[in-house]
């Protein structure tokens, strides 16, 4: 962390490294449990409720009259309805089930609407992502930018796939062919907070992904926009949380994902 995070982004990354020694703890165990399909689901469950009480007591305890929407509990109001909270204590469950080290813990505080400031934290590599409105984005103290490459046949980029009984496979798959036909790649990790953090990152050139919760993308939103790149939804509008999918690249490659996406309709 740097100097020039502010009181409450240190609040966020704080509580972020706290649930994050938790869920270390139970990733070290999930392995063990792989034998028994119900036992891991259960414990993986049970970790993903204890992070995100964590997450609540802490941010509540510094802010204490913040609202607070979380994936598990939903929302709960504030007696400042000006200030939301947006979590998710665990992005990446089924990485998490099948023992792979790639998901992570997101918080994004929501001003009037406007999304100021998010951490996305992966407690089991270290790697802290964190930004915060006109201050620019960082992972840990280096700070981010987009990667700067301009032609789809050089560019990487990541995407979520509609699991069973969740989203659209039809479109998803028309999708998946305009875009992979015309790029040098096209990747499923399996976190979307990751996937966005890692466009912030430059690691990969942009990431599209539709039928997500707003825990999913807040964080990484703000992270996309402060490291230089551009985040609408999949139309190219501007109602990223409330339509719940997201098309994030960097200035130049956003407008050719966006028409590839079109085509696809």
């Amino acid at each position: 962390m740097t100097a020039t995070a502010s009181a409450v982004v240190r609040v966020m990354i704080d509580a972020a490294r706290k649930a994050g020694r938790g869920l270390a703890r139970d990733f070290g165990e999930v392995a063990e449990l792989q034998v028994s399909r119900k036992g891991a689901a259960d414990f993986v469950s049970a970790a993903d409720l204890k992070a995100e009480q964590t997450l609540m007591d802490e941010l509540l305890k510094a802010r204490p009259g913040y609202g607070f929407l979380g994936e598990e509990r939903g929302q709960v109001e504030g007696t400042d309805k000006t200030h939301l909270w947006i979590v998710d204590p665990l992005d990446g469950t089924t990485n998490f089930l099948h023992a792979m080290p790639h998901f992570a813990i997101n918080i994004a505080l929501q001003r009037e609407g406007q999304i100021v400031a998010g951490v996305t934290f992966n407690p089991a590599t270290g790697d802290l992502f964190w930004s915060e409105r006109g201050k620019g984005a960082f992972l840990n103290d280096r700070r981010l930018r987009v990667a700067a490459r301009s032609r789809l046949d050089e560019a990487v980029f990541a995407t979520g796939i509609p699991f069973l009984g969740h989203g659209q496979h039809a479109r998803f798959l028309k999708e998946l062919h305009q875009v992979s036909q015309r790029v040098a790649g096209v990747r499923r990790f399996g976190a979307a907070a990751l996937d966005l953090a890692w466009v912030a990152a430059g690691r990969f050139d942009g990431f599209w992904e539709r039928d997500l919760s707003a825990w999913d993308m807040a964080a990484g939103i703000l992270l996309v926009r402060e490291a230089g790149g551009v985040v609408t939804d999949a139309e190219g509008g501007e109602d990223i949380l409330a339509k719940g999918s997201i098309c994030a690249a960097n200035p130049s490659l956003h407008p050719l994902l966006l028409e590839r996406l079109a085509a696809a309709a």
